[in-house]
């Protein structure tokens, strides 16, 4: 039996989600590929105690992560039961494509609650903290997805729930539907935001923040782009070497342009005292209206090492402005 470092709390600085009473930690974990599809049970095992040692309480899922889908959550299952329960946020989303048939996918009623109760049952749990519309559905009324979300909040099977990759007017539609009929609020909202796709600045982020919604960013680190990881070509372990299309679509980020905006934003962060990873997630750590980040890890130390950002998130107007000059090149 793993004992818990009783100092965990001291290691994480924590920030409330939006208008809620929700306290989320600056660096979350996420199951997205890394975990529950290539590293086997011991190695995933370690990275989820190595992050609740270090005071990350938050956990973030979907329905369909993981290899086969579903993995990730099963797999966490198992390891969750050795955790307290109570001092964890677990989250978990349902919309894209889960199984066959006409029921696997978007946001009818039938496939948000049915995925959530499926979630629930893979990691043997009664509840999730969070549960999550993971994206907008335009054939499907919008009235009738948050409907189902708010009947998850309804039925205890979801404490509060929120909306990723929501594009506006949707996103501002959404929460404002919710309050304006007494449902459930919209708690929290989850955006892709990183170095090289910064969209959400000019109209998601300050709806979500309009709304009292907190935001927790995910691929934060443009899915291993913006570390080390292929500052020397492909490594043969890595995702963008693997067969299919997740190793294919890695292989189209990883250009030449690319590459060189990297090695610039490598100078910026050493000369912090940072590496690349850190100062992408410090980046976006400095900004109030980011709640959490949520990173996903292949192994203890790249996970320690985005922890590790936290304890510089202060930006020089002149290093914004490289970094600024860098992005829109």
């Amino acid at each position: 039996m793993h004992t818990f470092s009783s100092t965990r709390y001291e290691k994480m600085s924590y920030r409330r989600c939006g208008r809620s009473g929700l306290l989320l930690p600056e660096i979350s974990l996420g199951a997205w590929q890394a975990l529950g599809s290539y590293r086997d049970d011991v190695a995933a095992r370690d990275i989820f105690y190595t992050a609740f040692d270090n005071g990350i309480t938050h956990f973030d899922f979907a329905n369909n992560y993981g290899t086969p889908a579903g993995a990730s959550e099963e797999l966490f299952g198992h390891i969750l039961k050795d955790m307290p329960r109570d001092d964890l946020v677990i989250s978990s989303k349902a919309g894209y494509r889960m199984n066959d048939g006409p029921y696997g996918e978007w946001g009818s009623r039938k496939y948000i609650i049915s995925s959530c109760n499926a979630s629930l049952k893979r990691m043997g749990v009664e509840y999730v903290d969070v549960f999550y519309s993971h994206r907008f559905d335009p054939d499907t009324p919008l009235e009738e997805t948050l409907g189902a979300l708010h009947a998850l909040v309804q039925q205890g099977k979801a404490l509060y729930i929120g909306l990723s990759s929501y594009p506006e007017p949707y996103l501002t539609q959404a929460c404002a539907f919710m309050r304006e009929n007494g449902l459930a609020p919209i708690t929290l909202y989850q955006p892709i935001y990183n170095l090289f796709n910064r969209n959400i600045e000019e109209d998601q982020l300050p709806a979500a923040h309009a709304a009292g919604a907190g935001v927790v960013t995910f691929s934060p680190l443009a899915q291993g782009l913006l570390t080390d990881r292929y500052k020397n070509g492909i490594p043969s372990d890595s995702r963008a070497a693997q067969q299919g299309n997740l190793g294919s679509w890695m292989r189209g980020m990883i250009t030449e342009e690319a590459l060189a905006k990297v090695a610039q934003f490598r100078e910026i962060a050493e000369s912090r005292g940072q590496s690349i990873s850190q100062m992408a997630l410090a980046w976006q750590l400095r900004c109030s209206e980011i709640t959490s980040v949520i990173c996903g890890a292949s192994s203890q130390k790249q996970l320690l090492e985005n922890i590790g950002s936290i304890n510089n998130t202060e930006f020089t107007e002149e290093e914004l402005s490289q970094i600024d000059a860098i992005c829109n090149m």
